[in-house]
């Protein structure tokens, strides 16, 4: 005992986090969809959708637009054509920003990851041996993306805020607060975002993390239900004191 006792001199006590009790309070609606991965067929019903059944909510994806899915070309293009979109990143856009700075460094990893799918869907494929097959392939996707498309990706925001809502691609620190967030944090998640509350009253809409059904449950609402292999692309639907979620699903 003696022994187990010396050990703890000197540490800081731990705090117990607070039970979240903290209402939906965004300043106005928010639609935030899931990752799309790829599923140009199943964005185009479910903004279809939310035009004909939350008009007046704002529209934020969640990032994870490219990979996995057939349709990754044109999901960029559509979301690029529709400004009034609030569209986060994700960590498959960093993933493929990566692939076009540094192809043989990191072409691998992204292709391991489902860039394979999104190299086809811009008429890309994989020939040679070594890594110059790699700065090949990027060369292509590069000229076949555009500057422009390049720059799409590269701007896109990390989170979006609306009162007490946030939201972001993988998930939110709860002992820091969310404007100190890194970025490794806000696109491939953190040891304590599903399991500790947060204390400040702050909601963290997210995608990332695959779910069956999408929920809410302590301050966190998951959008992604794996659209690419499941067919149901989610949508949460956040309005004061509300929240409920839309899908859509193949014809």
């Amino acid at each position: 005992m003696f022994r187990f006792l010396s050990s703890l001199r000197g540490r800081k006590a731990r705090t117990p986090a607070p039970a979240f009790d903290a209402p939906l309070a965004p300043e106005a609606p928010i639609a935030v969809i899931g990752d799309v991965h790829g599923r140009d067929d199943l964005l185009g019903r479910l903004l279809d959708r939310l035009a004909a059944e939350a008009p007046g909510h704002q529209v934020v994806l969640v990032g994870d637009y490219i990979d996995r899915g057939e349709q990754s070309r044109a999901v960029i293009e559509r979301l690029r054509d529709r400004p009034d979109l609030v569209c986060l990143k994700g960590n498959h856009e960093a993933m493929c920003l990566d692939f076009l700075e540094n192809p043989e460094k990191s072409g691998a990893r992204w292709l391991r990851n489902g860039g394979l799918q999104t190299l086809a869907s811009f008429g890309v494929g994989l020939s040679g041996e070594g890594p110059e097959r790699m700065t090949a392939a990027r060369d292509a996707f590069a000229q076949a993306l555009g500057a422009e498309g390049r720059d799409w990706l590269a701007r896109l925001p990390l989170q979006w805020r609306s009162g007490n809502v946030a939201v972001v691609h993988a998930a939110a620190d709860p002992e820091q607060p969310i404007q100190l967030q890194s970025e490794r944090t806000l696109l491939w998640g953190h040891p304590l975002f599903e399991s500790q509350p947060r204390g400040d009253g702050l909601w963290i809409a997210h995608g990332h993390t695959i779910f069956d059904q999408p929920f809410s449950h302590a301050g966190r609402i998951a959008t992604d239900t794996g659209a690419y292999a499941s067919g149901r692309l989610t949508a949460a639907l956040i309005a004061p004191g509300e929240l409920r979620f839309v899908q859509a699903t193949p014809g």
